[in-house]
């Protein structure tokens, strides 16, 4: 799993790569850690398109960071969702807790 951070002008944006699971649970967490520090970030989004796989350990760990950035008044976008990704997402109705991208 590859994690790339930046910030573009108030919105902090993690990109995943391959495979969201319990392994990188400690990168994901220094990943979007700064934004939720950064008064100038306003949105967390976190880009899909290239993860490959993703289990219920992720969907706990974005569930942690949907929680964190409501309580610093932020939000959490999650874009681009590849099929297979996608499919769990819906499946575990993700769709009623975040903003779900695609074509972003």
């Amino acid at each position: 799993m590859a994690l790339e951070t930046k910030i573009l002008n108030d919105v902090g944006r993690i990109t995943m790569h391959g495979r969201f699971d319990f392994q990188i649970h400690r990168d994901f967490k220094d990943a979007y850690t700064p934004f939720l520090e950064n008064a100038a970030v306003k949105q967390v989004e976190i880009e899909m398109s290239k993860l490959d796989y993703l289990d219920s350990s992720a969907l706990g760990m974005l569930m942690l960071l949907n929680e964190r950035a409501k309580a610093v008044n932020k939000s959490v976008v999650l874009t681009n969702p590849s099929g297979v990704v996608e499919q769990v997402l819906a499946v575990a109705n993700f769709g009623r807790l975040f903003t779900i991208r695609k074509g972003a």
